[in-house]
């Protein structure tokens, strides 16, 4: 299906609410689900950490079920031991409950229904409805057909006993892997090649994390996911639209095996960010292949990985929201998830001051050993937020980039004769500079107006420059702070013929040491926000940051790129 480009908020007004349309038909009088409570279902696999794509549909699942008063289970798809874990599981349970959501007692594991999925499995075979077959996967490829063709397979017409007895004998052990299948008897010829009897059982002889070697064999999660939705009596099971062309596979299951339940399979498209990949397979290999520094680097789209970069979750779920619920492929911006960000931050982040590239600041005229306190606002966006005191010296640090020697056009900030604002504290003249050897600047000069504290603008007194953060180098922290940017240079490295690894971008991340920071955050606690003034939104690093090694994490910048 081509791929759609359109802006999350035109998206969201086209079609935000057909599921609910669906759902309140169905619990309408007379509908096929009246007088039941909405039960739907987040039925992730525990094979990795959950991103933000698995969040669209984590919000649809529990905010569907919330909006109608109704419950949502909380299962875990583990029917593929290879590649499970229980330190995901862990880990998805954590990140559910950090969004906010809850399943209360309604946490389940697909592993639970594997007695119960075995004895559907005889049942579809009693009927004449499944049949084990002995083609390798190359030999049912090659076998599969086309739109004119019908697939084949030597083994349909088995008799049920046969079959039967096979299966249990793949059961006990008997076989080795890829020897034989128990596939379901439906439509050679179907134009849905799902429905071309798709293989419902494998042997895998691998230890399960939770039945251990109990099993040999393991359903597909074709045949395993409507009957667990049965089982729950989920009423809507919605999934991503991948899975609309197994839906008549689903219903196939639901119809021929003897379930409690008839759950409806709705589908959504899924969410597509640029600059950014998706697939859980390529995450993996990008943390085993030590190209990021696990699964929490906060440059991957990772729940664990937003939130260690300072993501709120209210901005993720305001994301969610507002891109809306689609059924046709779309790709959002990445800007407009930093966009919610900022709009959080900008009401919740606390301001602060910091000098990432610091350059010595000598206020000349100031005398030598004094220090006062002087106000800043904490949030001029939250009146409630108040002021707290920083101290001010002669002595303070500033940034590099707020001093030139000799300004470029409309250069408003530190430069040799220009008179500044120093935040919450002076106007204050640049007077020069003191050099090294190299001729690197190694110390700004300036003079400032006692009669003119408080540097605020509404004292309405017109100055040329900026207004200037600094740190008082008296009280000033040392910090490390880690600067992010996109962790491909493509916009769509995931795309047809690409190899996602060639378009990583070598300058996703920046890592800047001898920071100064205010000192009241020597008590900050990971993973606090805060606004560092004209630089933009940082939080404290929840794994690498202890008192005396401050690390701090750009979330994102001040500027908002985003184009409505």
């Amino acid at each position: 299906m081509a791929e759609e480009r359109k802006t999350p908020d035109a998206e969201a007004a086209e079609s935000r609410n057909f599921i609910h349309s669906f759902i309140e038909e169905d619990i309408a009088p007379g509908g096929q689900y009246a007088g039941m409570t909405v039960h739907t279902r987040f039925p992730p696999e525990p094979n990795g950490y959950l991103h933000i794509g698995h969040c669209k549909a984590l919000t649809i699942d529990f905010g569907t079920a919330e909006k109608y008063g109704g419950l949502c289970n909380l299962r875990l798809d583990d029917t593929n031991p290879s590649k499970e874990d229980t330190e995901y599981v862990d880990a998805i349970k954590e990140d559910i409950h950090w969004l906010g959501f809850d399943w209360g007692n309604r946490f389940f594991y697909a592993s639970e229904y594997f007695d119960k999925m075995y004895e559907c499995a005889e049942e579809l075979i009693e009927k004449g409805l499944a049949y084990v077959c002995e083609l390798t996967p190359d030999q049912m490829r090659d076998m599969r057909g086309d739109l004119t063709t019908p697939a084949q397979s030597p083994y349909r017409d088995r008799p049920k006993a046969e079959s039967l007895e096979l299966f249990r004998r793949m059961k006990a052990g008997d076989f080795e892997n890829g020897k034989m299948t128990l596939r379901a008897k439906i439509d050679l010829a179907s134009g849905n090649f799902n429905m071309r009897d798709p293989v419902i059982y494998r042997i895998n002889h691998a230890s399960h994390h939770r039945t251990g070697d109990k099993w040999c064999i393991y359903p597909m999660y074709d045949f395993a996911h409507p009957i667990e939705d049965a089982m729950e009596y989920i009423t809507h099971s919605l999934c991503s639209l991948e899975f609309e062309a197994h839906r008549p596979l689903y219903n196939w299951v639901v119809e021929n095996c003897g379930l409690p339940a008839k759950p409806r399979q709705i589908e959504f498209a899924r969410l597509g960010i640029n600059y950014t990949v998706m697939s859980k397979r390529k995450l993996r290999q990008l943390v085993e292949d030590g190209r990021v520094a696990g699964w929490d680097d906060p440059r991957m789209p990772t729940l664990c990985g937003l939130r260690r970069r300072g993501y709120t979750p209210r901005s993720i779920r305001n994301f969610c929201e507002r891109i809306g619920v689609s059924k046709a492929d779309s790709t959002v911006d990445f800007g407009f998830l930093e966009h919610c960000l900022r709009e959080d931050l900008n009401e919740t982040a606390k301001r602060t001051m910091a000098v990432i590239r610091p350059v010595k600041l000598t206020v000349t005229n100031y005398p030598e050993g004094k220090i006062e306190q002087v106000a800043v606002e904490n949030n001029p966006v939250d009146p409630a937020a108040g002021t707290r005191q920083i101290s001010f010296s002669r002595d303070l640090w500033m940034e590099a980039d707020d001093f030139l020697e000799t300004p470029v056009p409309k250069y408003k900030r530190m430069y040799p004769g220009n008179e500044v604002r120093l935040k919450g504290a002076y106007l204050a003249t640049c007077t020069g500079c003191v050099k090294d050897e190299q001729g690197n600047v190694t110390e700004v000069l300036c003079e400032y107006d006692p009669d003119s504290r408080g540097g605020d603008p509404a004292d309405g007194r017109k100055v040329k420059g900026a207004t200037i953060h600094w740190v008082d180098a008296n009280t000033a922290l040392d910090a490390e702070v880690r600067l992010y940017d996109n962790l491909f240079t493509d916009e769509d490295p995931d795309g047809a013929d690409k190899n996602f690894l060639d378009y990583l971008n070598p300058d996703s991340l920046e890592t800047v040491r001898g920071c100064k920071v205010e000192a009241d955050l020597a008590g900050a606690e990971a993973p606090a926000n805060f606004q560092f003034m004209r630089l933009g939104y940082f939080c404290l690093d929840n794994k690498d940051s202890h008192p005396g090694h401050l690390v701090f994490n750009r979330s994102v910048s001040l500027k908002d790129g985003f184009k409505k």
